[in-house]
């Protein structure tokens, strides 16, 4: 049984940042890791590349080839991986028996919500190929400093949930420079939960641009709220994909009874306790 991440998130939200010290986390914690590349515009990559689509397509060679820019390029790069999904299957499947996957995507937004490529990109490896993933959704903390941009960042999460249609995972990035941002409005617990969005409200209001839009705005709050939508931060995060994707269940041996209480459980269960597939 194949495990992995599929890591998701505007432009300069730290994707490949998060790729490469999820992927040392990782090898410290005892499992074997493949960091895929399946940004075509990446080209400055810190992390050993396991697969990388720059072997089957170059972004370079589209924009001069087509006439188009970075986004329609882009566009273009992951309709002609999702028409080459072959190529992709056969380069992961020496390493599906014992590795574990992080999916390094493009930033273009529009890709997970809007065009279809990229989530046909998933659903081939989620059902064809049998692959537990989870969407682990990065954004980029300094949002938090605006609350007109950190609803934004909300609902694009929500929408990007809705669209791949896989366990969501979303994650504030960059924490270490949130202080140079200013002053919150909140405390941090206040952004990671997701509290009540209503006390936002009166920050908007301050702005006559949000102050116009205020029943539209409380709208989008409740619309939010309603999804629960969650952030954690990079020992008890592995453990929340884990139990998103299905690896925590996966050397164990019972009844129904044992998956419920580790379904039900909070995220704080002991790595130990259970023979992992891909542990050393």
């Amino acid at each position: 049984m194949v495990f992995g991440q599929v890591v998701v998130g505007p432009p300069g939200s730290g994707k490949t940042t998060y790729c490469n010290g999820m992927s040392q986390f990782l090898t410290l914690i005892g499992r074997k890791v493949a960091v895929i590349n399946l940004d075509p515009a990446n080209d400055a990559l810190p992390y050993e590349c396991a697969v990388n689509i720059e072997d089957l397509i170059k972004l370079e060679d589209v924009m001069a080839e087509h006439g188009l820019g970075p986004n329609g390029g882009l566009v273009y790069c992951m309709d002609y991986l999702e028409k080459n999904i072959d190529w992709l299957q056969s380069k992961l499947e020496p390493l599906a028996k014992d590795h574990y996957f992080l999916f390094d995507f493009p930033g273009q937004v529009e890709l997970f919500t809007l065009h279809s490529n990229a989530k046909n990109i998933i659903l081939e490896m989620t059902r064809k190929m049998d692959y537990r993933l989870a969407a682990v959704h990065l954004v980029d903390s300094h949002l938090c400093s605006d609350p007109g941009k950190y609803i934004s960042a909300l609902l694009l999460s929500l929408t990007t949930m809705l669209h791949l249609e896989l366990p969501h995972i979303n994650v504030l990035s960059k924490m270490d420079l949130i202080e140079s941002y200013g002053k919150l409005a909140f405390n941090l617990e206040f952004y990671t939960d997701v509290q009540d969005l209503s006390y936002l409200q009166q920050y908007l209001d301050q702005d006559p641009r949000s102050a116009k839009y205020r029943k539209l705005t409380k709208a989008l709050c409740e619309v939010i709220e309603d999804f629960s939508l969650d952030k954690e931060s990079v020992g008890n995060l592995v453990k929340l994909i884990d139990k998103a994707n299905g690896y925590v269940f996966a050397g164990i041996e019972g009844d129904i009874v044992e998956f419920s209480k580790i379904a039900a459980g909070t995220v704080d269960w002991d790595y130990y306790r259970y023979p992992f597939e891909f542990c050393l």
